[in-house]
């Protein structure tokens, strides 16, 4: 392995800013297209732990520096580890990873202003919501170096049609934002030079409501998600039950009644 250079021993891998709620965290190896490393993955996965944490944030943004989103896993770090052991560590480090995002009492909406592909399409898949800009590309591409994206595949089957995944996976085709948009990958389709403000919108309409419901309901979403019909109505019963046990329920149904803004107290 040739020896890390200069910007990579000394910038730190994952950035954070936080504003008026939003935090936004920056995968800072756009030089490289933002490679999920094992150094990238335990920068961000820390991140991510100290969110789980702090109420101060509302919405987390997950950005990548550079003209890229992310490249996927880093695949000359891959090659230099050829022993069965080592990579599986790394789909398990990246596994919890991506699962942190679901697990993030906050909701996440990527931000995507170029090309996400491999794991960096799993990583959009994985993240709540997503923004992307017109020149934005996505693909599985594995199939045509020899890897099937499997860990991949996870994330993007539970967003798109089951066909439309598998061309993905089968073809390793780019596909472009509207195609992205129209199969369910991303949310909105913004101009280039608008996406920062298209996030910032979305985020905003989400930083507006009481952070107690959203997360609580952020929760049973996902696990009702994973569950037949009959016990995803059961476990949604007990969602809304609970919801209406909180201080922001009363506080919302009072508010629509008197018709009035609802003064959010939970957080």
């Amino acid at each position: 392995m040739n020896a890390p250079s200069k910007t990579e021993v000394e910038a730190p891998y994952v950035l954070r800013e936080d504003k008026d709620g939003v935090a936004t965290l920056t995968l800072n190896r756009g030089d490289r297209m933002n490679p999920l490393s094992t150094a990238m993955l335990s920068a961000l996965q820390a991140e991510l732990g100290r969110l789980a944490k702090d109420t101060a944030a509302r919405v987390v943004v997950l950005a990548g520096a550079g003209q890229h989103f992310c490249a996927g896993h880093d695949l000359r770090e891959m090659r230099s580890h050829p022993d069965k052991a080592w990579q599986k560590a790394l789909f398990e480090q990246c596994s919890e990873m991506m699962l942190s995002l679901v697990r993030l009492p906050q909701p996440v909406v990527a931000r995507v202003q170029g090309v996400a592909v491999a794991a960096g399409c799993q990583l959009v898949s994985m993240c709540d919501l997503a923004v992307a800009s017109e020149v934005a590309q996505f693909a599985l591409p594995g199939i045509k170096s020899g890897i099937f994206c499997t860990t991949p595949g996870v994330g993007v089957a539970r967003n798109l049609g089951r066909k439309h995944a598998l061309e993905m996976l089968f073809t390793g085709d780019l596909i472009d934002a509207k195609t992205a948009l129209a199969w369910g990958l991303v949310n909105r389709v913004a101009p280039l030079a608008e996406l920062d403000a298209e996030v910032d919108r979305l985020a905003r309409k989400i930083v507006a409501h009481s952070s107690a419901v959203v997360s609580l309901g952020k929760r049973f979403f996902y696990e009702q998600a994973e569950k037949g019909l009959a016990d995803a109505y059961s476990l949604a019963t007990e969602g809304m039950a609970c919801n209406m046990m909180l201080e922001d329920a009363g506080e919302g149904i009072d508010a629509f009644i008197q018709k009035r803004r609802p003064d959010w107290r939970g957080r």
